[in-house]
Formats: structure tokens, sequence, C-alpha cells
């Protein structure tokens, strides 16, 4: 038997999986999550053998709540669901240690199948977002990006240059070229446009 929690913010189609997996095949829902605050705090109860999680959620998105995940559970093996494969998201969710990739509108008895690969030990990316997702067009650097990630959260240039070790000069560098590479005008804008494009 599989176990799993379920954490999706579309409630009906999070309730049907909740119903339709177990039918498909030896899998036990152990909870249900609504967003990805949700899904960090269910895993730590549940230690489940599958996470299941939505991509794009309120609040702490697919990706973040991951990254909470596996910090306290490194071993969390995570099936990751998505309506679209933006460039750059793949590739994060790889880097995050995401096992399976999948798309929402696949089949329930896919999403059993493709659990039960992951909670055997192999991986899965489906191949039509593997498609959507292999022209990476994202221009930044991992530096670039963490420095709009940080100006996305509202920090300034003298907290972020704390947060991530570095000088505030080498932070407005940084911000400079990201501008440049965005073409835009502040670094507001700069990263506004990185999150459009799902860069970060």
């Amino acid at each position: 038997m599989t176990t799993v929690v379920l954490a999706d913010d579309e409630a009906l189609l999070r309730k049907a999986l909740a119903s339709l997996l177990p039918m498909e095949g030896e899998i036990t829902v152990l909870a249900e999550a609504q967003d990805g605050d949700a899904a960090v705090a269910a895993v730590a109860r549940h230690r489940p053998d599958v996470l299941v999680i939505d991509l794009e959620m309120p609040g702490t998105d697919g990706l973040g709540a991951v990254a909470e995940i596996r910090r306290q559970r490194p071993e969390q093996v995570v099936l990751m669901l998505t309506r679209h494969a933006k460039p750059g998201v793949l590739r994060k969710a790889l880097k995050l240690g995401v096992q399976g990739f999948v798309s929402k509108s696949a089949e329930p008895a896919h999403i059993t199948a493709v659990i039960k690969a992951l909670h055997e030990g192999r991986r899965w990316i489906d191949p039509d977002v593997s498609a959507r997702a292999v022209v990476d067009d994202c221009p930044l650097t991992d530096r670039e990006i963490d420095v709009l990630r940080a100006t996305r959260d509202g920090y300034s240039v003298a907290d972020i240059a704390v947060q991530l070790h570095l000088a505030a000069g080498t932070v407005r560098n940084y911000l400079s070229n990201a501008m440049q590479k965005t073409q835009t005008r502040t670094r507001h804008e700069a990263a506004r446009y990185a999150r459009e494009h799902d860069w970060l």
C-alpha cells in the first residue's frame, strides 16, 4: 500500500483524486491540503510515501512548499501536478528534488501508475510537460534570480546583501544586469517581469 498526501487548492479536483486514486490501485490518501502551508504541515504530521502537490497555489506555491518539506524531510518523494509547464519551472522543480512531473489533465489511472513508479524509486516526467518545458529561455543567472526573488519579497538592497552574504554593490550589479536583460527600468519591474515569466 502506498500512502499519499494530496495538496491542491482546487477542491473539486483534490476531492476527485482523493476518491479515484484508491480505486485505481493500492493507494491510501492520508490527508488533503488546500495550500502550500497546509501541505508542509500535513507531510510533517503524516509522513506519506508520496506527496502529490499542485504547482500553482495561493500563498506558498508548490515549489515553495516542496523546498520547505525537503528541508525538513529530504527523503520525501514528490509528484508535482501542473496545467502549464512554463520555461524554467521544470528545472527549478528538479533542483528541489521533485521526482515526478505530470499534467493535471492526466487520467487518474496514469497518475496512480506514476505514484507507484515514484514509490519504487523511479522518476517520471510526462512527455508533454517535458516538451513544453525543454526550451528554457531564462537569460538570468542563478544569483540574478536570487536577488530578484528577494526584491519580490520586499527586501531592500541592504537586506538582500545580508540575506545572500553579498556586498551591497554586488547586489546592485546583479539587479542592474537583471534590469538590462528584462529591459525594465526598476528592480521591482524586473522582479515582476521575471515572476510573470515564471523564472522566480
